[in-house]
């Protein structure tokens, strides 16, 4: 799409270059968005999928400037594999969200695990990366994933968000690695926070992302009420639950659609409000 063109640096600001990778979805919107963070030294956030091109693009972008560290929000396939080959070239080491192996088989609705992810240094809420002229602070978002994290950027009040607040579309929360438990604690902790502007993997910058997150709670909690007024009216099963809930949504999404159900069910579940019994959920008695 040419309003969104692929591998071409774009300067949203003096400390931030965005370069969009080429690998767009019905999960990823028009691609995932690395962020180079600096001036005269760097840090590469969510470097993407492991592509040519995109790789080739980073490269370019860098123009032989050091770089101090690849961060990396979480471990989904199409924000960490690109870290390994860019560290090849490069020697910075690959930091941030903590390396994950998921326990389950289950359907996944997004891009998937990148198993092979082991960063060097795995970064908790409050540690900080610096170069020249910039900080990062990491921001623990548990929820879309167990180890995300989001990034601040003090000097300009801005917020890398990864996969936890983007402007396109909400987040995928897929057990057992997701918790809407957890997603949901992240975005009231985003509300305490008074960052200017949200730079997310995915979309557009978010001009004013206190109001974008108060809408996402607010949607969150209008599907948690939907799921108790469907199950007062009879026990049933997360995919007949998910055709009433999503009426039009695209079949791709389907399966993301159902995953996000299951979340809020389980979150229900461990607040003693529902109860799983087969393959049908109630109401707990």
């Amino acid at each position: 799409m040419a309003e969104h063109p692929t591998g071409i640096p774009i300067q949203l600001e003096p400390l931030v270059t965005r370069v969009l990778a080429p690998n767009p979805s019905p999960y990823t919107f028009t691609g995932t968005q690395t962020h180079l963070i600096g001036i005269d030294d760097l840090a590469v956030i969510d470097p993407g999928p492991d592509d040519a091109a995109h790789l080739a693009a980073l490269i370019d972008a860098i123009a032989g400037r050091p770089v101090r560290a690849i961060v990396i929000t979480h471990h989904h396939r199409d924000h960490s594999p690109a870290a390994r080959p860019l560290q090849a070239l490069t020697g910075a080491a690959i930091v941030g969200a903590a390396p994950f192996a998921p326990d389950d088989a289950g359907p996944r609705a997004d891009a998937s695990f990148d198993h092979a992810y082991a960063p060097d240094r795995v970064m908790a809420e409050g540690d900080r990366l610096a170069g020249d002229g910039w900080t990062l602070k990491a921001i623990a978002t548990p929820g879309h994933t167990s180890n995300h994290l989001a990034f601040a950027l003090p000097e300009t009040d801005a917020l890398f968000s990864g996969d936890h607040v983007m402007g396109w579309a909400t987040s995928v929360v897929s057990p057992p690695d997701g918790d809407m438990g957890q997603y949901m604690a992240s975005l009231d902790k985003l509300l305490g926070r008074s960052d200017r502007i949200y730079y997310p993997g995915h979309g557009e910058a978010v001009e004013n992302p206190q109001r974008l997150v108060r809408g996402m709670l607010g949607h969150r909690k209008q599907r948690e009420g939907q799921i108790m007024r469907l199950l007062r009216e009879a026990p049933r099963p997360v995919p007949a639950m998910t055709e009433r809930m999503y009426v039009g949504l695209d079949p791709r999404l389907l399966p993301a659609a159902q995953r996000s159900v299951l979340a809020h069910l389980y979150d229900l579940q461990g607040r003693g409000l529902v109860i799983e019994e087969g393959a049908a959920w109630r109401i707990a008695a």
